[in-house]
């Protein structure tokens, strides 16, 4: 059986997306899946063993210059290659109307979330057989059930597995390092640097080494002075996601934002702690083994509220509390 999926974007989308191809190609041997999924995010499919072919796109890109994507053929080569093979289901586990519009190139039933469900209900009219699956639950359990639905296969109990190996990825470890994800976007979901720094010092002078990735200047400056002085601490050099990937599977524990990055470091099943201000975790948080929520109680948490400062009563010693709490759960190596 061939299954066209769309899960174009975000990051953690994509990653909570995982656990369903996992379930499916147990319970339906030799099922393959071909991907459509947003060009930055085109190497994550890849890792998983029942996707076999990713076919990148780019939405976000093209829709700021139009006319010059039309021009130019991208639009449509991508149109072409949806058209390439021969499916048996189109599963859109977006909901979105521009997951919904790809499925219009496909020659094969498609597969989606009912108008209850669905993000947005528009999408529906796309599809050839709905499904309804609850709202009020972790985002990565809704897409399994989709695929359980839609593909005919009793739902698996217990934890999704995400099917990614955690050691092939990581290879030689020299030294053991924790791994600080300081990065997002809201500024709302911005631990304050001065509590990074804290809690750096504080796991340095434990003896930890601590590694800090960036992905802009914004973020690698911060990196710097978090690092400063500090002999264990260390700015990492630039890296593309498979890099930071590689990164991330080889860390002891993780210290994470509400970040795409804290889902990948939960998928290749790394503990963190992860630090939730103006989100909450129960429907999006870092989901797996050894995941620990810590969230602010401010008047501003959970608020939703993008700009709004709200973590400063989520202080150091909690998170170091927590993480120390972490490490020592862990099996001796």
């Amino acid at each position: 059986m061939r299954v066209l999926l769309i899960k174009t974007s975000s990051l953690g989308d994509v990653i909570h997306t995982l656990p369903a191809l996992t379930d499916a190609a147990r319970a339906i041997p030799g099922i393959q899946f071909d991907w459509v999924v947003e060009e930055g995010f085109a190497e994550i499919p890849a890792w998983h063993p029942a996707v076999a072919q990713v076919i990148p796109v780019a939405i976000r890109r093209w829709r700021k210059n139009l006319m010059q994507t039309l021009r130019n053929g991208e639009w449509s080569r991508f149109k072409a290659r949806l058209r390439e093979a021969p499916y048996d289901l189109v599963i859109d586990a977006q909901g979105l109307l521009k997951s919904a519009l790809l499925t219009r190139y496909v020659k094969a039933p498609v597969a989606g979330l009912d108008r209850n469900s669905a993000r947005e209900p528009i999408a529906c009219r796309f599809y050839d057989k709905l499904y309804a699956v609850p709202r009020e639950q972790h985002a990565l359990e809704r897409v399994r059930q989709l695929f359980a639905q839609a593909l005919g296969y009793q739902l698996p109990d217990g934890l999704g597995d995400y099917g990614l190996d955690r050691q092939k990825m990581a290879g030689v470890v020299e030294q053991p390092y924790l791994l600080f994800l300081h990065g997002t976007t809201w500024a709302s979901k911005h631990w304050p640097e001065a509590y990074w720094r804290q809690l750096a010092e504080q796991m340095s002078a434990k003896g930890f080494a601590i590694r800090l990735p960036w992905g802009n200047e914004v973020e690698k400056a911060r990196a710097e002075r978090i690092a400063v002085g500090l002999e264990n601490a260390a700015v990492l050099p630039k890296l593309n996601l498979a890099g930071v990937a590689r990164v991330i599977a080889g860390a002891k524990a993780c210290v994470a934002v509400d970040t795409g990055l804290g889902h990948l470091a939960a998928a290749l099943d790394v503990p963190s702690i992860s630090l939730y201000g103006p989100t909450l975790p129960g429907r999006v948080g870092a989901y797996g083994r050894s995941q620990v929520h810590l969230c602010a109680s401010g008047p501003n948490a959970g608020k939703g509220d993008r700009n709004q400062p709200c973590f400063d009563d989520l202080k150091p010693p909690q998170v170091v509390a927590a993480l120390e709490q972490l490490l020592s759960q862990q099996e001796p190596v």
